[in-house]
């Protein structure tokens, strides 16, 4: 891969970190703390004035923005969708959540295979 290929990869990377973090309404030091690097790193990351971000620091950016990694590299474009669900006012539990995600992959799998 070229340096200019690689240069064009790491604005790719940084501008979907931007855009989620953006999303999310997430500060920069928010990131920060979450991910464990200080304010002034993240911004840098984020710039692209740091050309080499550790690929550890890629997976916990991505786990803080609730995101794959594979997303923030470019490889898959879907970004997980936010689903607010009270029951009873409770919280779903963890395996609630897991049948809720399925149901939801199904769903949507179904309304593939209708496309005429």
């Amino acid at each position: 891969m070229s340096e200019k290929e690689i240069s064009e990869k790491m604005q790719d990377i940084t501008k979907r970190m931007k855009n989620r973090r953006e999303e999310l309404n997430m500060s920069y030091q928010t990131l920060s703390e979450k991910v464990g690097i200080s304010k002034s790193t993240l911004q840098r990351y984020e710039t692209g004035y740091i050309k080499n971000m550790p690929v550890d620091k890629l997976e916990e950016i991505a786990d803080a923005l609730s995101v794959s990694p594979a997303y923030l590299m470019g490889w898959e474009s879907s970004k997980p969708i936010t689903m607010a669900a009270h029951l009873d006012g409770k919280d779903f539990t963890k395996e609630q959540w897991s049948r809720i995600e399925s149901f939801a992959k199904f769903v949507k799998q179904e309304d593939t295979k209708q496309i005429p």
